[in-house]
Order: structure tokens, then sequence, then C-alpha cells
């Protein structure tokens, strides 16, 4: 480049030939290296700047928070909070013997239902655990907790962990924690019946496999439940 930028070079201006002398030639020259400079930097510009980072899912301690990506294909959790709408609790017919205060969980219709006797349940709506992390089985109500620490289990740490989400040992009970207002234990085993501080989520398939409820629904029916009580999720 450095001998080109030497040598009178003629070019066509307006159709006519001219000879570029060497002091233009080097503007040329710089010019040119410029702009291959910002075209072959402008991929790798983009890439960085696209807006997700699949090591990004961290936890905000000023906010007491997670802060999960967004893919680009998947629509932000600002949108989803616009199109949101709660989904009411409501009293259904319920056919099925079971005690009551029973808890019934049907994962594939996404509804809790909580027995009150004389053929009538009262139904909410949950999410459910993922794809390859559902679970089904039955067992009793443990312990009830208001505002509970969230201390995520070893196994999802490390299965976060390899996926580059780095999650906290604990998290203290509070409007920005995981488990929202209140939490369900679901007998010895790592799986809870809790709220959530993203209601948008309700509904969905998206949890580790605990059941999410609105915080306003599972406070309803933390009021409810007896520590004992029978709890059946069923896909």
């Amino acid at each position: 480049m450095i001998l080109l930028a030497n040598l009178p070079v003629p070019v066509k201006v307006a159709g006519r030939k001219v000879r570029v002398t060497p002091r233009l030639n080097q503007r040329l020259c710089a010019c040119l290296i410029a702009v291959l400079s910002i075209a072959a930097m402008a991929p790798a510009q983009a890439q960085s700047n696209s807006g997700y980072d699949p090591r990004s899912w961290t936890y905000d301690p000023a906010r007491n928070a997670l802060v999960s990506p967004s893919a680009p294909d998947q629509t932000s959790d600002e949108e989803n909070r616009r199109e949101w709408s709660a989904i009411p609790r409501e009293i259904v017919h319920f056919s099925e013997a079971q005690p009551k205060g029973s808890i019934v969980i049907n994962t594939t219709e996404r509804r809790l239902y909580y027995i009150l006797g004389g053929g009538r349940a009262l139904r909410y709506a949950v999410g459910v655990g993922k794809e390859g992390l559902e679970w089904s089985g039955r067992d009793t109500i443990s312990s009830k907790k208001n505002w509970p620490d969230w201390r995520p289990p070893a196994e999802m740490r490390s299965r976060e962990a390899s996926k580059g989400r780095i999650l906290p040992a604990h998290v203290e009970g509070g409007p920005n924690n995981p488990l929202g207002a209140r939490a369900l234990y679901i007998g010895d085993t790592l799986y809870r019946v809790h709220g959530t501080n993203q209601p948008w989520t309700v509904g969905q398939a998206n949890s580790s496999g605990c059941i999410r409820m609105t915080n306003e629904d599972v406070i309803d029916l933390f009021e409810r439940v007896k520590i004992g009580s029978q709890i059946i999720v069923r896909h």
C-alpha cells in the first residue's frame, strides 16, 4: 500500500483522465483503509450489540433480584407485561373423590384445584416445570412460609453454571425474591407451590419443577391450606 501511495495514478474524473499526485494518492489510500476497517468491524460490532449474552443471567444485589436474559427471538419481559392479564380463580365442578382441603394439580392443563368438598373446587392458574423438568406424584404439605428465603438447590446451581449462568446461594425473602410472597413446601422434596413477582409467567411451562402462582393467588391458597394436607401433581 505504501508503494502504491508513492506512484502517480491515472484516474477518470467527469470522463477525463487526470493524474493523481503522490500526496493525493496517499489520502485516497488512507480513506480506503478506513472504509475497509469499518466494514470488517461491522459484523463483530453488530453481534456484540445484539442485546443477548447467554452469560447474562445474574444476581443484582442492589435490587435483590435475578436478572434473566431474553433471547432475540423471544418476547421481552416488557412486552409480556403489557400483554398479560390475570387468569381469575373460580369455583368449578370437581367430581373426583378427594379429601376436602386437598390440592390437585394438572400440569398439562396448568391449573391447581383446591378441593372444597361437595363436588366443588377452587381453580387457580399456575406455571409448571419446563420440558425435561416436569414431575408428578402424591405427597403432603410439610410447611408454609411467608416471604420465604430462596436457596436454589445445588443441582440447579450446577445446571445453570454449566450454561454460564451464576445463581446466588441465598436470596432473602422480599418483593424481588423468586419465590414471591408465600410458599407451600411439598414433603421433603425440593419442590414448592410458591408465588412469583413475574405474574405474566403464570400459565406457562417455565419453572425448574416448582408450581408457580401469582402472589395474590398464592396468598389466598396459603390461608386455606393446612400443613399435612394431601397434594397430587399429575401430567
